[in-house]
């Protein structure tokens, strides 16, 4: 048996970024920005700029909901902001919608969650990897697909989806038709194939991540010598986007992949 073409999800941080992943033949784009955080919600304006860049290609884009980086755990004037951004993604089309909502406990948040859904208006819910740092991530998964998320984006819990394979495996097999458990997490060319023979995991999300620059290649005058990226090792005039040659190489990886029955022991 060989396993059907899985489908591959981009990440997008910018318009530039959301380019080089249609260019690269992504599925679909999850757009936000703010990627040393984790992601958080992009402007409207660039929203509507890359969806309109898709059109024409078919491609879907979901858009983040997440205020701000930092935990995922939200107070009041936070939620009302996540209201606000979901009215707009709504109201300019976005494909679906990509968010994640736990509780004090690390436990998805009843409450709130279903609320958020339903603000969705009907476009499908995924639920973010702050799965991965929920207190119990089957029980997470569990609770987040009976409260109307549609797909978990997981990395099996583990700091990349290799490492959380087994529990990828376990996840995939628990699922209930019509719940995706999608896989994410440090997922590159040489690692994908075998992720997917191993788990059967239905979908991807990738970064493929390669570094583009703007503007002058010299630090400014007093940086010398100082980090002034978001994060140690990010440039000063750098920025992260899809890769079309790593996206290439994903994608043939993908070709005709036959599972391997490595986990098949329900452990």
């Amino acid at each position: 048996m060989r396993l059907a073409q899985v489908p591959i999800e981009v990440l997008a941080t910018s318009v530039g970024a959301a380019r080089l992943a249609l260019l690269g033949g992504a599925d679909r784009i999850e757009l936000c920005e703010n990627d040393p955080q984790g992601g958080t919600t992009p402007s409207a304006g660039t929203l509507e700029t890359v969806l309109e860049l898709a059109e024409p290609h078919g491609t879907a884009v979901h858009v983040m909901i997440r205020p701000r980086g930092g935990g995922f755990v939200y107070d009041r004037d936070e939620v009302a902001v996540m209201h606000r951004d979901l009215r707009t993604a709504v109201r300019l089309g976005a494909h679906g919608v990509v968010l994640g909502v736990l509780t004090q406990d690390g436990e998805p948040d009843r409450r709130l969650l279903p609320e958020l859904v339903a603000a969705a208006e009907g476009r499908p819910v995924t639920f973010h990897r702050a799965v991965d740092v929920a207190r119990d991530l089957e029980v997470a998964v569990e609770t987040a697909f009976d409260l109307g998320c549609a797909r978990v984006l997981t990395s099996g819990g583990a700091p990349t989806a290799a490492q959380g394979a087994r529990m990828l495996a376990r996840l995939v097999r628990n699922a209930r038709p019509g719940h995706v458990i999608m896989a994410g997490g440090g997922i590159t060319a040489d690692t994908v194939r075998a992720l997917v023979a191993d788990t059967l995991v239905p979908e991807v999300h990738v970064a493929a991540r390669a570094w583009r620059t703007s503007g002058a290649s010299a630090s400014p005058p007093g940086m010398v010598g100082v980090t002034a990226g978001p994060l140690p090792g990010w440039p000063v005039n750098g920025w992260p986007a899809p890769d079309v040659e790593q996206l290439a190489r994903i994608r043939d990886a993908l070709v005709d992949v036959a599972p391997s029955g490595r986990f098949g022991d329900g452990a």
